[in-house]
């Protein structure tokens, strides 16, 4: 099922035209046409292997699409590059942390990349429980902690479109809880977040659209 705009009045923040993907001769999905708005919530659903994270890197502009495009405001992200990722924060499967680099020092330097204030690095910290380990090494610290630093970046985050691959990877029922309630304010503010992961989101059916891919052999 694809997710389709019921309300005209809502903003179109990105629009996936025709898009095909092929990796290794597979074709993962062919012509998938899709619009997301401010306000949704959208969850990219299928098995291993049926191109989630493929889906992700293309609408992020990280990976090219066999045939296709992808829209922002209605125009071409490969032609605007610089003006669509002023309004994108994607976070990858993989957190992303230097491990050579402290906690605070991992935030800060994301936050300073993507233009956001660096001085609120130690309080963005608290916000997913990593008050007193702001000072240690990340290569000291386990894989839950390494994910909630990269997705500390979400609460000083101005960008309207977040794209989310598996981010709720080692965190616990209350992190999840946490960061749903968040996505849930992003979307009410007239962001838009498209996220992949392995479990059940416990929002109200009306309020995710899901974009499900086949496994397919061909």
């Amino acid at each position: 099922m694809q997710p389709s705009n019921e309300q005209t009045d809502k903003q179109v923040l990105l629009s996936a035209n025709e898009l095909t993907c092929i990796r290794e001769d597979r074709i993962l999905f062919e012509a998938l046409n899709f619009s997301v708005s401010s306000g949704d919530i959208i969850q990219v659903e299928g098995p291993n292997g049926s191109g989630k994270t493929s889906l992700l890197r293309i609408l992020a502009g990280l990976s090219q699409p066999y045939d296709g495009s992808v829209l922002f405001q209605q125009q071409n992200i490969v032609d605007h590059a610089d003006a669509f990722h002023q309004n994108l924060l994607y976070l990858g499967h993989l957190p992303g942390v230097k491990g050579e680099m402290t906690a605070q020092e991992n935030l800060a330097f994301n936050l300073a990349l993507h233009g956001n204030d660096v001085s609120t690095a130690e309080e963005t910290l608290e916000e997913v429980n990593l008050l007193g380990f702001e000072d240690a090494l990340a290569s000291h610290l386990s894989a839950g902690q390494h994910r909630r630093i990269a997705l500390a970046r979400l609460w000083q985050s101005i960008a309207p479109i977040w794209i989310l691959d598996e981010p709720f990877t080692a965190i616990d029922k209350r992190g999840v809880n946490t960061l749903e309630q968040l996505f849930l304010a992003h979307a009410q503010r007239g962001g838009c977040v498209i996220l992949t992961t392995h479990q059940d989101l416990s929002f109200p059916e009306d309020k995710v659209k899901k974009i499900t891919l086949d496994y397919r052999f061909y």
